[in-house]
């Protein structure tokens, strides 16, 4: 329970929020709760949607860890899948579907022949999502709560920051996965594939690729953090304000208006 006392620091608070923010049209906004009790009130609703329910950075790297590999397994058939149609090795399933190329993989090479390399992804998977989703919320605190960088661009950094960690792990278990996953491999295991990768190439061809998946992930991450973190808030906002039926308040007016628009609309594209 947030004491009065803390009234003076909350007021801080209450403007360095606005500060990050933007102003608002309306200033009247900016003035002082009228009593320390509307304060504390104020704090304790924003308190309660800033604070992680799970805010241990063990929970939190362990739901990550596990949101990785089940991401990844459950996909990793259609990952090979595509591997074997990106492929420059030429094969009698290329330039074929997406089925037929699974069809014939399983004929040809047996039904475990789409899951080679999966164990190689799982390995990678789970300490590089750990990391990424720990680091995100570690960082995205940092940036909206302890520093005056807006809201969006924090996410947008803990975004970016959280996938450079993130593909610096998975990009060499991404290498080794690829080349098991290639069509007439010479590689047989994870660990042959590791060895004979690092004898012949060297440590650089695990990371041959990083800065191409940096290029394409970085920007990809941000702007997705930040619309999911701003799509989320809004969303919930609404909903703890006024309900569930706040989204659905304007339902019948829309129909009224849309249903009539909607059918001269269509009569006249098709009669044109």
């Amino acid at each position: 329970m947030t004491s009065t006392d803390d009234y003076e620091s909350l007021t801080v608070n209450n403007y360095k929020s606005v500060y990050k923010m933007g102003l608002p049209e309306d200033k009247s906004s900016l003035s002082l709760p009228h009593d320390k009790s509307q304060a504390v009130s104020q704090s304790v609703s924003m308190d309660d949607y800033e604070s992680i329910p799970s805010d241990k950075l063990s929970h939190i790297m362990m739901a990550g860890a596990t949101a990785g590999i089940m991401e990844h397994c459950v996909m990793f058939p259609f990952d090979t899948i595509k591997t074997r149609m990106q492929s420059l090795t030429t094969s009698s399933q290329t330039g074929r579907g997406m089925g037929e190329v699974f069809r014939g993989m399983v004929a040809q090479e047996g039904v475990l022949r789409p899951l080679r390399g999966v164990n190689a992804v799982i390995l990678g998977a789970a300490p590089a999502h750990a990391l990424y989703f720990s680091c995100y919320e570690y960082l995205k605190d940092t940036f909206t709560n302890r520093t005056l960088i807006n809201n969006n661009v924090g996410y947008g950094l803990a975004g970016g920051m959280a996938t450079m960690l993130h593909d610096g792990i998975m990009t060499p278990a991404d290498v080794v996965k690829q080349r098991l996953q290639m069509y007439n491999s010479p590689y047989r295991s994870m660990l042959e594939t590791i060895r004979t990768v690092y004898r012949t190439e060297g440590l650089v061809a695990f990371y041959r690729s990083y800065t191409t998946q940096l290029a394409m992930n970085v920007p990809f991450q941000s702007i997705h953090f930040i619309t999911y973190e701003v799509i989320y808030y809004t969303i919930r906002t609404v909903y703890r304000t006024e309900g569930l039926v706040a989204f659905y308040r304007s339902y019948t007016t829309q129909l009224a208006m849309n249903v009539p628009f909607q059918s001269i609309h269509f009569i006249t594209y098709e009669v044109i």
